[in-house]
């Protein structure tokens, strides 16, 4: 009798880590899509803790956080993560990690400066400030900006003459297709 309390304790166990695994996993892959990566990570991390990580779920757990990883900037951690998972039992984990790893160990390319868009910093501006530059000011105060129109266009100048391209195309369609026809009743 004692057994049985025992069993049904550590099966009530493992199903309410299993559960915390899936919430946790989902709550890190929700952070990831969302790009709060470092939430992320901290929910991967309390997943990848409580499953087993040769089961398929412990590998895409692994994978998830080893994207996780490089997304915050821990590239070494993401590297060696994926370097175990190379060695994960699951074929499909397996071939995942190393495509991640030969992602994460490519070279950076440098971009050029011309390239990159500066955003400037607003958190050092005032309210009154930020809203004049922002546009918040009246339509008066804003700088009017004048379109400029197109050119008309001189009609008489248009070649409106039919190049007869589209009888060309047409005559060829319907011997083509009567050619297949003929071809078709001769099998």
């Amino acid at each position: 009798m004692a057994t049985s309390r025992k069993t049904t304790s550590v099966q009530h166990n493992v199903s309410s880590d299993l559960e915390t695994v899936r919430t946790e996993y989902q709550e890190g892959k929700t952070a990831f899509e969302r790009g709060r990566y470092r939430e992320a990570v901290q929910h991967l991390e309390k997943a990848s803790a409580l499953v087993n990580r040769s089961s398929r779920l412990g590998g895409e757990v692994q994978i998830w956080l080893a994207m996780a990883y490089e997304a915050s900037g821990r590239i070494p951690d993401a590297i060696a993560l994926c370097e175990q998972v190379k060695r994960h039992p699951d074929l499909e984990t397996r071939k995942q990690g190393g495509q991640l790893l030969y992602i994460f160990q490519a070279p950076r390319l440098k971009r050029p400066k011309e390239w990159l868009t500066q955003i400037p910093d607003l958190g050092s501006l005032s309210d009154n400030e930020s809203q004049t530059r922002l546009g918040g000011g009246t339509a008066s105060e804003r700088p009017s900006k004048q379109l400029s129109q197109p050119e008309p266009i001189d009609l008489s100048q248009v070649n409106t003459r039919d190049n007869r391209f589209i009888w060309v195309a047409l005559l060829g369609l319907g011997l083509t297709l009567a050619g297949l026809f003929w071809w078709n009743l001769q099998l």
